[in-house]
């Protein structure tokens, strides 16, 4: 096992995602021989002396540790019995991220709070979105996090304004563990209005990770990079709202490259605020959801659920959705509640049918309290339901 001041040091010098580093480490080079060969220069090391000759000669692990440390961070490392080493594996070991640029996985991870993410991931979902989320976005939001936070999901979001805060709170007030994805180094705290937000998802068995050193700043190409960590984490990820260009779509092309289940909500088609969404169901790049069933559908194994028998349950039939063509024809065929009645020729005479066949499917609707006799004269009972 390395030592962590060298996964530290390569953590600070190899700004990830790092093919090359990769390389090196399935060539069964460990974190201490790597970290010695890039500060002596070592041309084994390939290409990594070009990426890290600004750095290289500055790091200093051992401080990073020491100011991770002060802002409640510990460095998680694949020698770690705590890392998510399955997801990982899951996602960035599929044969098509080989010539994907960038599909590569964390060489390390900085993590405040929980430090089990296998534990926490195994039953995840990545909630993303645009920063301009509008009232739909956010009920929307709010109402898909509150019904997976129920069937105790762990929500995983990039802790930025809009959707990704509404996704984190929502969890957390439905009792639910959420994980802050960031896109800057342990300590920086991005946006800062959600401080107090973090400092919530870690007191409430949540965490925030992120594979930058302390000290780095949320630079734009830094969010992009930390998308594929949200999508390559969680079974699935859906994305709640999105305009045609935003950034959150490039999480949705993360989770389709990782074989995960890629989900969008449909929103308005006259606002532009829903227009990327809509898009990526159109053009099969997303599962249309409309629900936490929905999704839990998805994410489950093959028949464990059926979103379809709750929504069956959820909005039962009226008695007149229940009726066959033929029984409503006859039901059709009789006047509206109060307006009197008809004799079962006259209704035989407006369905179509015979008299026999009409008198059977009067009787039937009688047994179903729909329509009364007084002698020869039916009647409908009670008052008409909308189908």
């Amino acid at each position: 096992m390395s030592a962590l001041s060298s996964w530290a040091y390569l953590s600070r010098v190899i700004e990830g995602p790092s093919p090359h580093l990769q390389a090196l480490l399935r060539a069964g080079r460990d974190a201490d021989e790597i970290a010695r060969g890039v500060r002596t220069r070592a041309s084994w090391v390939g290409a990594l002396l070009s990426s890290t000759e600004r750095r290289y000669a500055h790091a200093q692990p051992e401080q990073d540790l020491q100011a991770a440390d002060e802002h409640g961070y510990t460095l998680l490392t694949p020698d770690s019995t705590n890392w998510p080493g399955e997801a990982i594996q899951a996602s960035f070991g599929v044969p098509q991220t080989e010539q994907v640029q960038g599909a590569c996985p964390p060489h390390a991870l900085w993590v405040r709070g929980a430090q089990e993410l296998p534990e926490l991931l195994a039953q995840s979902v990545g909630i993303v979105g645009t920063r301009a989320a509008t009232a739909y976005g956010h009920h929307a939001t709010a109402d898909l996090v509150s019904g997976l936070a129920a069937k105790q999901y762990t929500i995983v979001s990039g802790g930025a304004l809009g959707v990704d805060t509404v996704a984190h709170d929502t969890a957390l007030g439905g009792g639910a563990p959420s994980v802050v994805v960031a896109a800057c180094g342990a300590g920086v705290v991005y946006p800062r209005r959600n401080e107090g937000l973090f400092d919530r998802v870690v007191t409430q068995r949540g965490a925030v990770i992120t594979e930058y050193p302390p000290g780095v700043t949320p630079d734009r190409h830094r969010f992009l990079t930390r998308n594929r960590l949200i999508a390559a984490l969680t079974q699935g990820t859906v994305i709640t709202e999105a305009a045609y260009r935003s950034g959150a779509l490039n999480t949705l092309k993360w989770a389709g490259l990782f074989n995960r289940v890629a989900m969008a909500v449909p929103g308005p088609i006259l606002g532009a605020a829903s227009l990327g969404t809509n898009l990526a169901i159109y053009r099969g790049q997303a599962q249309m959801v409309l629900s936490a069933d929905h999704i839990h559908e998805l994410l489950s194994q093959i028949g464990d659920f059926d979103a379809e028998a709750v929504l069956q349950s959820t909005f039962a039939p009226t008695p007149l959705q229940q009726l066959s063509h033929n029984e409503l024809r006859v039901y059709d065929a009789l006047p509206t509640a109060g307006q009197g009645g008809r004799e079962a020729d006259a209704v035989a005479a407006a369905a179509g049918f015979s008299t026999g066949l009409t008198v059977h499917l009067l009787l039937e609707l009688e047994q179903r309290n729909l329509v009364a006799r007084d002698k020869r004269i039916w009647r409908r009972v009670g008052h008409d339901t909308a189908s």
